[in-house]
């Protein structure tokens, strides 16, 4: 459905006029339309609803406002009082195509997407604008996971629309998800033959020859993009990632600092930025912009990352371990906050704090081998005997052939006196890789020195 825009504000401000005195003032039929057609658009169905009403109120007649009360109908899920009213409209005019689309869009809801397909493609022989209609049609199938023929269908309305980005980010999207870099690249070409100057075009190019490591050809392809605009920020954010991979640090930071002056910062930007300045070894100003991003962006993990690293990279774990904590306080459930807490507090021997990280790593699901044995060790140096082989034991479902896990069980094993566990897991151990038994001679002296076990390990090494 269309609307008429000219003179739409000041019928808006008529409108909420006539709601705040509650006087009612008259609009023409399609006055209506374009303010019904306004709060949908934004979402104010509340709003849409009343002019829907007292328009039908003023015009019971009109086509339109019908049709939007059908659409406000499928937004509140009353599908069986949308689809009678759009029973009674196609009885009306059963070539409109919004009839259809509406239809479709109740059978989207509910989840059949191929009758929806079917009354979409209906739609296409009735309409005159068709670009929307394969728009739709890709979503569809895009719900089907059909990414064959959403692709299809988003090709089909840049046909009709070449200036549909949405269709253009949706069929890069398709190729994607297929791991078609080739023919993207190809359909793009294809593309700016017809369109040189689409910046988003050449940017979709940079980003395919991007995931291919063509970097060369991804720089060209960013460049082309800044010259059909040259306030595209996006394309100087993709240019700056290639000059780092190609380690022109510093030709990258001057892309990031463009985009900070274009519009206000973004923390992606400041973030590069101090990784850049970082790989100078500019550690004032890394620390700089490492701070300006999680400022920026309390809630981007990869700032605090960035900046704990930076600590610990340097044995400054305290710093590490500050900010840090300051991320937990902000995300508690960030698995990688936890491993990185559990890992410094493990430099500075804060073995308690190290075992919590590690734990509460686990109860967030990371199940990485150095994090069971890691927990382990811990569990160990604090003397927690049980609960180190009950860790282990854990350890052994996800990692059931592995010599460090055996190893350390036997170990274990022979210092609580259980003798025929630790035989048992010697044994598997010295099977799995003899290589390993190093573990048991660092972290269980008094078992490798047991006759037993020398012996086990002279049979097995050789």
């Amino acid at each position: 459905m269309g609307f008429h825009p000219e003179g739409e504000n000041v019928s808006i401000s008529r409108f909420e006029s006539m709601l705040k005195t509650n006087n009612v003032l008259f609009f023409d039929a399609e006055e209506f339309e374009s303010i019904a057609n306004h709060y949908i658009e934004t979402g104010k169905i509340a709003l849409g609803r009343k002019a829907v009403n007292l328009g039908l109120d003023q015009h019971p007649s009109s086509f339109n406002l019908k049709l939007y009360k059908a659409e406000i109908f499928i937004f509140e899920n009353k599908f069986d009082l949308a689809n009678d009213l759009l029973t009674e409209l196609y009885e009306m005019d059963p070539h409109n195509e919004e009839i259809y689309i509406q239809k479709a869009n109740i059978y989207s809801k509910q989840d059949n997407h191929k009758k929806a397909i079917e009354l979409l493609e209906s739609a296409i022989d009735l309409t005159e604008d068709p670009a929307d209609v394969y728009s739709l049609i890709g979503m569809e199938y895009l719900f089907l996971d059909d990414f064959k023929n959403a692709k299809f269908n988003f090709m089909k309305c840049l046909e009709v629309d070449d200036q549909d980005y949405s269709a253009l980010y949706n069929v890069i999207y398709c190729f994607d998800f297929l791991e078609q870099h080739k023919e993207a690249i190809d359909y793009l070409n294809m593309f700016l033959n017809k369109n040189p100057y689409s910046e988003v075009a050449w940017h979709q190019v940079g980003k395919q020859y991007f995931d291919l490591k063509k970097y060369d050809k991804a720089l060209s392809a960013f460049d082309f993009a800044i010259i059909s605009d040259d306030r595209f920020v996006g394309a100087y954010l993709e240019k700056g990632k290639v000059l780092e991979k190609l380690g022109r640090f510093n030709e990258a930071l001057e892309n990031y600092q463009i985009t900070l002056e274009l519009e206000d910062p973004t923390s992606f930007a400041l973030l590069r930025m101090g990784k850049c300045y970082d790989k100078l070894g500019s550690d004032e100003l890394a620390i700089k912009y490492y701070s300006r991003c999680v400022h920026e962006d309390p809630l981007l993990d990869n700032g605090w990352i960035a900046i704990t690293d930076f600590y610990a990279k340097r044995l400054n774990y305290q710093k590490a371990l500050y900010y840090i904590n300051k991320a937990i306080n902000i995300d508690g459930e960030n698995v990688l906050y936890w491993k990185r807490y559990a890992k410094i507090n493990n430099r500075l021997k804060f073995y308690e704090e190290a075992e919590r990280g590690y734990s509460k790593t686990l109860e967030l699901g990371n199940y990485e081998l150095d994090t069971w044995i890691n927990r382990a060790d811990i569990l160990l140096q604090l003397g927690e005997h049980d609960a180190a082989i009950i860790n282990l034991t854990q350890a052994m479902e996800f990692y059931p052939e592995n010599a460090e896990v055996a190893f350390r069980l036997s170990g274990l094993h022979y210092l609580k006196g259980n003798d025929i566990q630790g035989r048992y897991f010697l044994i598997n151990g010295l099977k799995l890789d003899p290589d390993y038994v190093i573990i048991l001679e660092e972290l269980f002296p008094y078992p490798f020195s047991k006759k037993e076990v020398v012996s086990l390990i002279t049979k097995y090494s050789n």
